[in-house]
């Protein structure tokens, strides 16, 4: 808790007190948005983008319009577009974790932009959205960890970044930024390590939680 000091001023010739300073009030803090007060959004806005010429969405593209798209929906919808979904089950497991958990924060965390309001685009600005694009292993995933996350340990929601990495390496060079390699999930995977594993090699300060 803050506390206000009090500043009084002393007019040393007259031994008279000055007036009290004004008091100002004590800033505002907001509570951490944690899974106990926060719940899992049922949707998530997503800005569409104009594509670039090769087809892709572009992340400079002008916003075309916003889109409301069930949080579950957007989530399989952006996993094969940004973990190959030929992957170790338990590398999509951990992918899924960091897609969910980015686009939850980001849903607490709305951005205005041209005019639009919205939590996430469809780039790579954000998370890879293409619709339609779900696969079954990577829906499997993303179903497997659907009731947990991934917080700090006093269940505050925080954004999981990742990265593309290097192919075949652990990309260690990764842990000390709080961010999974997406090459390096695989590597692990590939060598016994689960998803819980994976995930604690990248992001340190964190608590797998069963959602209430």
């Amino acid at each position: 808790m803050t506390r206000v000091q009090r500043t009084v001023g002393l007019l040393c010739a007259s031994g008279a007190f000055a007036a009290l300073a004004p008091i100002l009030p004590a800033p505002r803090v907001q509570a951490a948005q944690t899974i106990y007060n926060t719940s899992l959004p049922p949707v998530i806005r997503v800005a569409i983008r104009e594509n670039n010429p090769s087809g892709e969405p572009d992340p400079r593209g002008r916003i075309m319009y916003v889109e409301a798209v069930p949080f579950t929906t957007y989530c399989e919808d952006v996993l094969p577009n940004e973990w190959f979904p030929s992957w170790h089950p338990e590398a999509l497991k951990a992918g899924a974790m960091a897609v969910k958990m980015f686009a939850w924060y980001h849903h607490l965390h709305p951005v205005t932009i041209d005019g639009f309001t919205f939590d996430v685009d469809n780039t790579t600005n954000f998370q890879h959205f293409q619709e339609m694009s779900s696969q079954p292993t990577t829906n499997a995933a993303f179903q497997a960890i659907q009731k947990l996350a991934y917080t700090k340990p006093n269940g505050e929601i925080v954004e999981l970044n990742y990265s593309a990495g290097y192919e075949n390496d652990p990309n260690w060079q990764y842990r000390n930024a709080q961010k999974m390699a997406q090459w390096g999930s695989e590597y692990w995977a590939r060598r016994g390590q689960n998803y819980l594993q994976i995930l604690q090699f990248y992001y340190q300060n964190r608590a797998l939680m069963r959602l209430p």
